[in-house]
C-alpha cells in the first residue's frame, strides 16, 4: 500500500509544462477562480474532448469507473449485431475463413500492440487475464536459467495474481518471495528466476517503475512478467523499448472491450521460439487441423493460443479498439495527469479538511490514471455518490477509487465528482 498523502491543492500547479495542445500554459491555476468556469475553459481547449462522441454514455452520469469497466464504444453494438446475424447466422461455419475468425487473436493483438509499445506479431488475444498470467509465469520459469529458485511477486498485487503465482511456483518448483515494488530492484539476485509486478497498483493507482525494474531483472538474468491491467490504454508502456520479456493485460478497462472481454499475452519476439506454454491446446498447434497426437507449437505468439477463440466477445473488442484510431497514447497520458491534478485540487476545495486523504502519489512519475481516496464509511460514501450520478467504486476497507479515462472523461466531470463528494461531507 502506498503511503497516505493528504489531499492538497499543490498538484494543480504541477500541470505538465507542455502536455498537449488542448491544455495551453496560460490557463489560470489559482484556486480562487471558479472551478466550474475553469473546467469549462479546459474542456473547450481539450483536443481529445471530441473523442467522447465515440462512446455511448448515459445522460447525466459522470462515469469514473473505467478502471474497472470501460464505457461502450459507439461502434460495438452494430458490429456485434453483424457478427451474430450475418457472420454466424448466414455464413455459419464459413466465417472462420470468410469473416476472418481464425486470424482474430493475432489480428486484434496487432491492434493492441501500438497501445503498449510493441511491434506486430508479439501479442495474441484470448482467454482471461488469469489464464494468460498462468501461461506467462510457467513459460517464464521454463525460460529462466537452470538452478534459480525464486519467483518474486508484488506483495500488494491483485489477489488473483498472487493465487496464480503460488500455483505456478508449485508446478515449477519455485518459491514465491513477496516484495514491495519499491524494494524489488534490490531483492532481485542470482536466485531469482521470474519477477511478476503490476505496472499500476489497483488500489492506490501508484505507477511502478517498469523501465528501471525491468533493467534490474535483466541485469540479474531474471525473466520479467508485467501485469498491465491498470496501465494499458491509460499511459505509455513501451514494452519493446524497455526489453520486457512477457506481459499480460485485460481489455475491459481502459481499452473498453466490454465485460469479460478476452485478455492478451505479449511474448517478446526473442523468446517466442523457446516459449513453452503449460496449456498446449489444439489452437496453438503448428498444424491444428492435422489432429496429430503429438504437439508441435505454432510459430510466433500464436503458440500461446489454447482452445477455440471466443469470437463474439473478441470481435466486439476489435470494434471497440477502433475508438483509438488516430489517438496518441502520449496525449492520453498528458490529459490523464491534468485531469487527476484538477480533480485533486477540486477535492481540496470542496471537501472539508480531514474527511479524505489521497493514497495516490502526487508525483506524476508515480501516478497511474486513477485517484484513490481513503475515508471512513467508504462503501456508504460511494453508494451515495452513485445515487447522485457519480459512478466510481470502492475497495475494502476504506478506499474510494475514481478512474479517469481521457477518451471520454472531461474536466467538468472531475469538478462535478469532487463537488458532489463535498456535498456528501458538507
Amino acid at each position: 500500500m502506498s503511503e497516505s498523502i493528504p489531499v492538497t491543492a499543490e498538484p494543480l500547479a504541477d500541470l505538465p509544462a507542455e502536455p498537449i495542445a488542448s491544455l495551453p500554459a496560460d490557463v489560470p491555476v489559482a484556486l480562487s477562480v471558479d472551478l466550474r468556469e475553469r473546467a469549462a475553459v479546459l474542456d473547450a481547449a481539450d483536443e481529445l474532448a471530441k473523442l467522447r462522441e465515440r462512446f455511448t454514455l448515459p445522460e447525466g452520469v459522470v462515469y469514473l469507473d473505467g478502471n474497472s469497466l470501460g464505457a461502450l464504444p459507439a461502434t460495438v453494438a452494430d458490429t456485434t449485431a453483424d457478427v451474430v446475424r450475418r457472420q454466424w447466422g448466414e455464413l455459419l461455419i464459413r466465417s472462420w475463413d470468410e469473416s476472418g475468425w481464425w486470424t482474430a487473436p493475432e489480428r486484434i493483438g496487432d491492434k493492441i500492440a501500438p497501445l503498449v509499445g510493441a511491434a506486430p506479431g508479439q501479442i495474441t488475444v484470448g482467454d482471461s487475464t488469469s489464464v494468460n498470467l498462468f501461461k506467462a509465469l510457467v513459460g517464464a520459469a521454463r525460460l529462466a536459467a537452470p538452478g534459480r529458485t525464486e519467483l518474486l511477486v508484488d506483495a500488494a498485487t491483485f489477489p488473483t495474481d498472487g493465487y496464480i503465482a503460488a500455483s505456478a511456483a508449485r508446478m515449477t518448483g519455485l518459491t514465491v518471495v513477496p516484495v514491495e515494488p519499491g524494494e524489488a530492484a534490490a531483492a532481485i539476485g542470482p536466485a531469482t528466476a521470474v519477477v511478476l509486478l503490476n505496472h499500476v497498483d489497483y488500489r492506490t493507482g501508484r505507477l511502478h517503475d517498469l523501465p528501471a525494474l525491468t533493467t534490474a531483472a535483466r541485469a540479474a538474468g531474471a525473466i520479467t512478467v508485467w501485469d498491465l491491467c491498470h496501465s494499458a490504454g491509460a499511459l505509455p508502456v513501451d514494452l519493446d523499448a524497455h526489453a520486457v520479456d512477457l506481459a499480460v493485460g485485460c481489455t475491459y478497462k481502459y481499452l473498453n472491450g466490454g465485460p469479460g472481454a478476452p485478455a492478451y499475452l505479449y511474448i517478446a519476439e526473442r523468446h517466442q521460439e523457446s516459449f513453452d506454454s503449460p496449456l498446449p491446446g489444439w489452437n496453438g498447434h503448428a498444424d491444428p487441423f492435422a489432429m496429430t497426437p503429438d504437439y508441435a507449437p505454432a510459430p510466433g505468439a500464436a503458440r500461446a493460443r489454447v482452445g477455440t477463440p471466443d469470437i463474439l466477445s473478441m470481435l466486439a473488442l476489435e470494434a471497440a479498439l477502433d475508438a483509438w484510431d488516430g489517438v496518441p497514447v502520449e496525449a492520453v497520458r498528458a490529459k490523464s495527469l491534468a485531469l487527476t491534478d484538477f480533480f485533486l485540487a477540486c477535492v481540496a476545495a470542496y471537501v472539508p479538511e480531514g474527511k479524505v486523504e489521497s493514497v495516490t502519489p502526487t508525483e506524476h512519475a508515480r501516478r497511474g490514471s486513477q485517484v484513490s481516496l481513503r475515508t471512513d464509511n467508504a462503501r456508504e460514501v460511494m453508494t451515495e455518490l452513485i445515487s447522485r450520478g457519480v459512478v466510481g467504486d470502492f475497495r475494502a476497507p476504506d478506499v474510494l477509487r475514481f478512474g479517469f479515462t481521457p477518451l471520454y472523461v472531461g474536466f467538468a466531470d472531475a469538478e462535478r465528482a469532487a463537488r458532489t463528494l463535498g456535498h456528501i461531507f458538507g
